[in-house]
């Protein structure tokens, strides 16, 4: 969607991963904004019940369910349609491995992609090839798919959803393009942000869970503990504003106020500031480039406060720096990162390795990657990419993951089961 095209009209969504954190907000955004926004489009991983309700809420026409069969979700949906005095109530729903793509493809004005994980590159893929906006909030997707992804993208066409991605396309409004000279992506440091990496060895799953600021799933709350959140999204800075790498800087924010911020080359820094939540992100992600009214409560400037920011601490937490080396190399090298590190989350809170092991694992995967069966790893000059070799890297790397930690060989059981929208 152009910068200068207004919303006129109501617009239709599409929400992927709609019993999700992110999903859950945006309904509740287009519930506030009846005049903005219908639904179109629903779909959920198998939490049936929720999403059954959300249906007959919103009265959407298409319902989509990964893991369960159409005659739960219809009876659920008839349940709820009915104690809602809306028997008449009767959604198109289709289940199974691509019900998420079908609701891409719905042809609504906006796409939401709340969905977690690397199974969210197909529906991505999907809601661009129907002409959708894309309201981006599953960074997997681009980061594995980057190439794929952009090549199929029109111009303002994927909206970011993620805080400090969404910070800097507002703050970008600020100068024009050749004139910025460095994006600064902001991080809480997560909960052990000023210990060593000794200090970090025998931190436990229930430490690494207790996000000062948010409540998120398990794989991307750890993810904020090791920063390799914060590395992906430096790839997804670098994909989405097609800013280089070494102008691509990460500073520690505790207090997460300032979302992100774009250093301008005259030496101006625009900042976007906001309580440390997602609704406004998400918003924007449905309406931009307008702004819909008061989605959330702004920086309460009466109240004495103190925002501090500190250097990132690579010794500790080499995660950023791993992901500027995977992001160079481009091609399946992103996607062997997030896969790995994927498996490795799980069988730390599983018990099987320590804390400092995540990225340890994730790091030596990566410089494996090309001795696989399937022949040498595509890199940046490797050519076109494609889809299937992004899901073949993304298999092998979590084979090769759970065999250098000593775990059963799942065979990718699904390799794409650890981010299944719910």
């Amino acid at each position: 969607m152009g910068e200068n095209e207004a919303v006129t009209s109501s617009r239709s969504v599409a929400v992927l991963g709609s019993t999700g954190s992110i999903g859950t907000q945006a309904l509740d955004v287009i519930a506030r904004n009846p005049d903005r926004f219908t639904v179109a489009a629903l779909s959920a991983g198998g939490n049936v019940d929720l999403v059954a309700q959300q249906a007959v809420a919103t009265r959407a026409p298409l319902v989509a369910v990964a893991s369960a069969t159409r005659e739960q979700v219809t009876d659920a949906v008839a349940g709820y349609a009915a104690e809602a005095g809306h028997a008449a109530y009767r959604p198109e729903v289709v289940v199974g491995e691509e019900a998420s793509v079908l609701a891409a493809r719905c042809g609504a004005d906006v796409v939401l992609n709340g969905i977690t994980g690397s199974i969210g590159l197909r529906p991505t893929i999907a809601a661009l090839e129907a002409g959708s906006v894309l309201a981006l909030a599953n960074k997997e997707s681009l980061i594995i798919g980057g190439p794929i992804v952009k090549a199929l993208a029109r111009p303002g066409q994927i909206v970011p959803v993620d805080s400090e991605h969404s910070a800097i396309a507002q703050s970008l409004r600020g100068g024009r393009a050749e004139e910025v000279r460095r994006l600064v992506v902001t991080a809480s440091g997560g909960p052990f942000r000023g210990r060593t990496r000794e200090q970090l060895r025998d931190v436990t799953p229930t430490e690494a869970l207790a996000h000062p600021n948010f409540a998120m799933g398990r794989v991307i709350t750890t993810n904020s503990a090791t920063l390799v959140n914060k590395g992906l999204e430096v790839i997804e800075a670098h994909l989405l504003f097609d800013i280089p790498f070494e102008r691509i800087d990460v500073v520690v924010h505790p207090q997460q106020m300032i979302h992100s911020m774009v250093e301008f080359h005259d030496g101006s820094t625009v900042a976007q500031m906001g309580p440390p939540r997602m609704l406004v992100p998400i918003a924007l992600g449905l309406s931009w480039p307008e702004r819909l009214a008061d989605v959330d409560v702004p920086c309460d400037w009466t109240q004495a406060q103190s925002w501090d920011f500190f250097p990132l601490d690579d010794d500790a937490f080499p995660a950023v720096r791993l992901a500027r080396q995977v992001g160079a190399a481009g091609g399946t090298y992103p996607a062997v990162y997030n896969a790995a590190n994927e498996v490795a989350v799980d069988a730390f809170h599983d018990g099987a390795i320590g804390f400092v092991d995540i990225v340890d694992t994730v790091s030596r995967v990566v410089e494996e990657h090309g001795v696989d069966d399937h022949g040498s790893a595509l890199g940046s000059d490797s050519g076109a990419l494609s889809v299937d070799d992004v899901m073949r890297a993304d298999a092998w790397a979590r084979a090769r993951a759970r065999k250098v930690l000593g775990l059963p060989d799942m065979h990718a059981a699904s390799s794409h089961t650890a981010g299944a929208a719910t």
